[in-house]
């Protein structure tokens, strides 16, 4: 525990707390209706009581398009990481236990995939799939199973070598029992840390891929829709693209320091 009072911990834990926050409690404080509404008489003005952080090309609310904007970011980013664990994390552990061909033939086809760079992977996908929240989803979760899967079958062949997996199938353990009860649990902490981290990425690539138009598509309202959409007031209405900008910042920012925090508790070789 003392280990997260740092100063590295204790702000990613409150960036991170604030944004989860607002994303949980974000549709039950501000009606959707809120984030749509327009006031062209109000279109583009800068911060104001009325508007914190100023109004869009339509009029409507920064304050609370940010606030569902979160909602959006975070449900795709998360949901991207956990279909990137249910492909990559079998991939990894099948290769990293079975080794000889059958980690030979994975691990070409992961080195396949780690051949394009992941947001241009997640890119070609989403344009095949078409633009929508779901195919996003799978985008990205495909593009970044190849980095999970590559840490699990690393880790799984440490583990596989140590004394105690090499009792246990002396026992005449099976395969199956094998990987859940010696190899997964022991693996578990670098999965949790790679995820942690995962999650700021899917983020940005979220940002990006709605940037190109490939990603979240209107009505709903995420970050990188609202970047994408100020980027032809940049000179007279800045405010536009600095408030989903400065979320998306400091959302990857809190992540990244949690995720550092969190692998520092969680490797047994810095206690």
């Amino acid at each position: 525990m003392k280990r997260f009072l740092t100063t590295k911990g204790l702000i990613g834990i409150a960036l991170l707390g604030l944004v989860l926050l607002v994303a949980i409690l974000g549709p039950w404080l501000v009606p959707a209706d809120f984030a749509t509404r327009m006031d062209m008489r109000a279109r583009l003005s800068g911060p104001t009581f009325a508007h914190p952080f100023g109004t869009d090309q339509l009029g409507r609310d920064l304050f609370f398009r940010v606030v569902l904007g979160a909602q959006t970011s975070l449900t795709i980013a998360l949901a991207a990481v956990i279909t990137s664990i249910v492909i990559g994390l079998p991939l990894g552990l099948i290769s990293g236990y079975a080794r000889g061909h059958v980690d030979n033939v994975l691990m070409r086809l992961v080195d396949t995939m780690l051949a394009f760079p992941a947001l241009l992977l997640a890119l070609t996908i989403s344009a095949m799939l078409g633009p929508n929240l779901q195919n996003t989803i799978i985008a990205i979760g495909i593009a970044f199973t190849p980095f999970l899967a590559r840490i699990v079958r690393g880790e799984a062949l440490r583990v596989v070598q140590m004394p105690y997996v090499e009792a246990a199938r002396a026992s005449g353990t099976n395969d199956v029992q094998m990987i859940i009860r010696h190899i997964l649990p022991n693996i578990m902490p670098q999965i949790i840390v790679q995820a942690t981290i995962s999650l700021a990425f899917a983020i940005l690539a979220e940002a990006g891929l709605s940037f190109l138009g490939l990603g979240t598509q209107p009505p709903q309202s995420s970050w990188g829709l609202m970047i994408q959409a100020s980027r032809d007031y940049l000179d007279v209405a800045p405010w536009t693209a600095l408030v989903p900008g400065i979320a998306v910042a400091l959302t990857v920012l809190g992540l990244n320091m949690f995720g550092d925090v969190l692998r520092d508790v969680l490797d047994p070789r810095a206690r």
